[in-house]
Parts: C-alpha cells; sequence; structure tokens
C-alpha cells in the first residue's frame, strides 16, 4: 500500500519504489515508513517545514525552522535541513563522519537519530552547488576540500583494503561488456595500489561538484561538502567522482583525455596528493563502474560506454 504525504515529492517514490533491499529494507517499505519517519522527525527535534522538499537518489530533504533553543548556537537563524535516507550500506555513518568534521569542510551536523537514518543538518544554499563555476576550478575547490576534511579514520569505517578485496574478483572474473584488457589492467593495477599504505584517512569518497554546496552564512567559508560516503582510505582513492561527473564539460573539451587528466591533475595539485596513485586508483574506479553497470545492461549501456572511455585516458 502507498502510504501518501504533502511533504514526499512524487518523483521520489518513483526512484525508491523499486529498490532492492542494501540489506535490510526495500525502498518500497522505507517509503511506506516514510510519513511516519517524517512526523516523528518534526516532533522529535520541534521543528516546522520551511520550504520545498527536495531529494537526490536515496533521501529526502526537507528545509525546516528550528522552534526551540535547542540549537541556538549552531544555528542561529534557526533554519535548518532535515534529511531522512532510506538505510542503506552507504549512508549508515554519514552521521559519524560529519560528527568528526565536526562543520570543517563540511556540512554542520545538528542531531541525529541512527536508528531512522534522520539527521538535522545546517541549512546551505540548495541553489549554488559547485557546479555552478567552471569545471577546473571545482577541481580546485575539491582538492582544497580534501585537504581541510583530512584526518584519521576511526575503527567504524569500511576499510579500502577490504572492499579492494572484492573488487579484485569482480575484475578478475571481469564480464563480455568490458575489455579483458581494461579489467585485467585494473586488477593488476588494483594489487599494487593495496601493497602500499590505502587505510586509515576518513575519506569521503563521493566528493565532487554536486555534493558540495555554499553556505548560507559568510562566516562558514565558501564551500562544504554534503552527502559524506565515508570509508577509511586514502585520498587518492577519492579523486574519480569529479572525473566521471560533469559529463557537458567532458563532451566540450577539444581532447577529452587531456581534459579529464587535467581534472585529476588539479585535485592531486590542490590537495597535495601522489599524482600517480590518483592516476592509478582513478582508473581502477573507472573500469569498476563500466563492470558494475554491464550486469544492468542495455539500460546502463550509455554509462558503461562512458566510464570505458575514461578509464582508456588513465590506462598509459
Amino acid at each position: 500500500m502507498t502510504v501518501s504525504h504533502p511533504l514526499i515529492p512524487e518523483s521520489l517514490r518513483d526512484l525508491l519504489a523499486d529498490r532492492e533491499p542494501e540489506p535490510d529494507v526495500s525502498g518500497a517499505e522505507w517509503l511506506r515508513r516514510l510519513p511516519s519517519l517524517i512526523d516523528a522527525s518534526l516532533a522529535r527535534w520541534d521543528l516546522v517545514p520551511d520550504g520545498e522538499a527536495r531529494h537526490g537518489e536515496c533521501a529526502l530533504v526537507l528545509p525546516v525552522r528550528l522552534q526551540g533553543n535547542d540549537f541556538a548556537d549552531s544555528a542561529p537563524t534557526r533554519e535548518a535541513i532535515l534529511k531522512l535516507t532510506w538505510p542503506h550500506d552507504e549512508a549508515r555513518l554519514e552521521h559519524l563522519a560529519l560528527r568528526h568534521w565536526n562543520g570543517r569542510g563540511a556540512v554542520r551536523l545538528l542531531a541525529a537519530d541512527p536508528a531512522s537514518y534522520g539527521l538535522l543538518l545546517e541549512r546551505l544554499d540548495a541553489d549554488r552547488e559547485l557546479t555552478s563555476v567552471s569545471i577546473l576550478e571545482a577541481c580546485d575547490v575539491i582538492g582544497g576540500l580534501m585537504r581541510v576534511l583530512d584526518q584519521p579514520a576511526g575503527e567504524q569505517y569500511v576499510l579500502v583494503s577490504d572492499k579492494a578485496q572484492r573488487w579484485d574478483a569482480q575484475l578478475r572474473h571481469g564480464t563480455p561488456l568490458v575489455p579483458r584488457r581494461l579489467t585485467d589492467q585494473a586488477a593488476a593495477t588494483l594489487a599494487h595500489l593495496v601493497t602500499g599504505e590505502v587505510d586509515g584517512r576518513l575519506v569521503h569518497e563521493d566528493l565532487h561538484d554536486m555534493n558540495v554546496l555554499a553556505p548560507l552564512v559568510l562566516s562558514r567559508g565558501d564551500w562544504l561538502a554534503i552527502d559524506p560516503k565515508p570509508v577509511s582510505g586514502e585520498w587518492a582513492y577519492a579523486v574519480a567522482p569529479i572525473v566521471w561527473n560533469r559529463t557537458d564539460a567532458t563532451a566540450a573539451a577539444y581532447n577529452q583525455r587531456t581534459h579529464v587528466r587535467l581534472r585529476a591533475d588539479i585535485v592531486a595539485d590542490a590537495a597535495g596528493l601522489d599524482p600517480d596513485r590518483v592516476t592509478h586508483w582513478t582508473f581502477v574506479r573507472l573500469v569498476l563502474n563500466a563492470v558494475w553497470a554491464a550486469a544492468y545492461a542495455p539500460a546502463s549501456d550509455d554509462f558503461r560506454s562512458r566510464m570505458i572511455a575514461l578509464s582508456k585516458a588513465f590506462s598509459d
């Protein structure tokens, strides 16, 4: 049964209705629970809706106004965001990462209810994504944010080296829809990468220009990261998302290979990263994206083809 609620966009229902559990709650089941989660969260933190709801791939984002004084120091304007996320592994520790960063380089966490995947966050300017600047300027900003966000990771976070064990099996098994040359090279590159120090830093593994917003308060700086997918790894591993996003800029480039390589180089320089490890991790993650997309062919053919083309730019 579908439960309606005036604060839930139909487009979010369309996105999540067919999602399989990852690992416990299907998208459809979460959508049935969502009205009560909204009402409970508004009551828990004494909030009133204060604008049009938005959403990404997995979460409802609702502007709210604080009625009480519990968060007066952190949100003096009484403006905040209520974020309710479909429960899945990547989002399980988002609240911990935001708590560890404590508003430094990232959106400030005001309160969390981990059991419901509910977060109360400072309100940022949702109409000013980092996509509003040129892609090369965005790469420089991303690299600077990596420097600011860099800190030791706690033991709670998934290790990139553990993820690499699963990836190795996927790459070695391969798929007819991705050139064997690329999957073999990616497997060999991954084996080389994990012989070094790959764990230990708190890394946002999905840091790109659509996950960076401008603050509403000038004292908070120019740009802040949102929607962390936290892992214990190295920052060279996290450059890939800024390479595979902004397809418009890639398509407009005179030389696409030079353009996407330049993106990675700018991030590496701004973040103070080893450019060779950035190149190698970016190549591996692009090939892994192509392998993942192959399982959803033909619907994912365009994405897979794009990942293959990008990976070739980093395969030398």
